[in-house]
Parts: structure tokens; C-alpha cells; sequence
């Protein structure tokens, strides 16, 4: 099922679109989450993905400003580790999951994605994570499949919140990490792609605009 939310954060003007490109030397953070069937991402079904495109708003503070996620048929021939599916609670064939084959949820995800790099006048979008080389592993190889010739992501480099909330917060689990930081958590929605991105873009906005505070900025 395809979901496009808007935050009620206060739009950027040019001078703080700006401040965007500089900061992350032309990278455009997307906080991204995927949900699969398995570890290996050439092998293993792609079963959710949630991208929250971030910006700074008029006060100068890093802020989520969109969520686009889709749940994701299993592409044909692929793997589905019994373990996995019990980890997460998903159910691939469940009809109520309206599900999009790869080509038609790329299709809606990353579009956006190129937009806002684009308008913020950045070269690429960097994949923001936790534990991000899983994440970008599985959207560089569903975008193999689909033959993308223009993926919007780096191709390896990444952001970690895993190792920026050790170093901030001397956390590493997502929810520990989102609980230390002052983020309200609700382990019944966690491991769904659009609720852990989600917290992820909370988390990494409050680390960087922390540091930012620290150095002046």
C-alpha cells in the first residue's frame, strides 16, 4: 500500500535550501527503512520500503518533511526465509497489504526522491539508516532488477544513525536510541518500513541539529 505523508513542518525558503547542499557537501539525506524476507538482497524478497525526505525548515533546524512508502510484491523467483517473515509479522500474499511489484513501488519512491534532489540543489540523494549498508544493499539490487538507469541513491556511501547514536547517546538499538534521544516508541509498530524510517529521520534530525547547535551553526 503506497503512503505519501506530509509533516506539518514549516517550509524552507531559498537561503535554507541552500544551507541543505552546503551542509552535506551537494548530498541530499532520505531516511530510508525496508522491510525483507531474508539477509541476502540479491536472493531475498524486497517487502516494504519507506523513504522521509528531509529538509531544513525557516528556523535552520533539519526536519522530516515527506514519507512515501509502499508494501512490495516479492519479485518472481524469490526467496522467503520463514524466520524472517516471523520476525517482521508480514504475510506477502495477504491481499489487505495492497502490494506493488518492484518496478510500480520504485516507481512511486524514488521519483520524489529525484525531485527533491533537484530542488534542493544537491548532485545525489545519500541513503540515510540504520545499519544502512542492509537498506541500500536491498534498493540497489530491486533497482538492478528493474533495470533503473537512474537510481537517485549513492551507490555506497551512507549515513549511519547507528554509530552517531552510540557516539551521541551511547545507543546502537533503534528503539534505545530513539528513547534517548526523547522519541516516542511503540514496539507494536516497530519493524514496519514507514514507522522505523520515520523514527529514524526523528533521530538523525535530532543529532544533527544538536551538533549544529554545539558548533555554532
Amino acid at each position: 500500500m503506497r503512503n505519501s505523508f506530509r509533516y506539518a513542518c514549516s517550509m524552507p525558503d531559498e537561503n535554507t535550501t541552500a544551507k541543505l547542499a552546503n551542509r552535506f557537501r551537494g548530498f541530499l539525506p532520505v531516511v530510508v527503512d525496508v522491510e525483507t524476507a531474508g539477509f541476502n538482497a540479491k536472493r531475498d524478497a524486497l517487502l516494504e520500503i519507506a523513504a522521509v525526505i528531509l529538509d531544513y525548515d525557516e528556523q535552520g533546524k533539519l526536519c522530516p518533511v515527506e514519507t512515501y512508502a509502499c508494501h512490495v510484491e516479492p519479485f518472481p523467483g524469490a526467496n522467503l526465509e520463514e524466520k524472517s517473515l516471523e520476525f517482521t509479522g508480514i504475510d506477502p500474499y495477504h491481499p489487505f497489504r495492497m502490494a506493488k511489484s518492484e518496478p510500480e513501488a520504485l516507481g512511486e519512491v524514488f521519483p520524489p526522491i529525484r525531485k527533491a534532489v533537484k530542488e534542493a540543489a544537491c548532485t545525489r540523494a545519500i541513503l540515510v539508516g540504520h545499519n544502512p549498508s542492509f537498506d541500500l544493499g536491498f534498493v540497489n539490487a530491486a533497482a538492478d532488477r528493474c533495470k533503473i538507469k537512474r537510481n537517485p541513491f549513492h551507490p555506497f556511501s551512507s549515513f549511519d544513525t547507528a554509530s552517531l547514536a552510540g557516539l551521541a547517546f551511547g545507543q546502537t538499538v533503534l528503539a534505545r536510541a530513539a528513547v534517548a534521544a526523547g522519541i516516542a516508541w511503540d514496539q507494536e509498530q516497530a519493524h514496519s518500513a514507514k514507522y522505523d524510517a520515520e523514527r529514524t529521520a526523528e533521530l538523525f534530525c535530532i543529532i544533527v541539529n544538536k551538533w549544529d547547535e554545539l558548533n555554532g551553526q
